[in-house]
């Protein structure tokens, strides 16, 4: 285990496990802002929908402390869990917290749903869900 979690995956190898495993299943822990405005993974042509749950709460910024019990009401025991961000912080910190309370294994994935910034520090164009040309929609 990576850091607490069951490692690190980049979006494909996410996806991958998403259509491989149809235990499998994708939390998105960014904001409620980010999956309107910036758009959500979009899993239809698998038969499944990303689970939903902010892992920090706008506009504190502060853990939400009942993420945890909302993702045991979404997740199957012992089913895969991935977990997405902007770009891999905050969904390591969920899969961490998921791991503890017994969920998964937990994945990250390292480069999230934006990636990394580029040298004008913009996200989207050099890692990253969007980028890598997976699924997404606009909510």
């Amino acid at each position: 285990m990576s850091g607490g979690y069951a490692g690190d995956v980049n979006p494909r190898e996410a996806w991958e496990l998403l259509c491989s495993d149809p235990r499998a299943v994708l939390v998105d822990v960014r904001t409620p802002a980010e999956w309107a405005y910036v758009g959500i993974p979009n899993l239809a042509e698998i038969g499944k929908k990303p689970v939903l749950i902010p892992w920090l709460e706008f506009p504190t910024m502060q853990v939400n402390e009942g993420f945890v019990s909302q993702a045991a009401k979404e997740i199957a025991a012992e089913a895969p869990v991935v977990l997405l961000c902007r770009s891999g912080a905050r969904s390591m910190a969920a899969a961490i917290a998921l791991t503890k309370a017994g969920i998964g294994p937990c994945y990250n994935i390292v480069s999230g749903f934006e990636g990394d910034p580029d040298a004008e520090r913009h996200r989207g164009s050099v890692s990253g869900w969007k980028v890598e040309g997976l699924p997404w929609m606009q909510t």
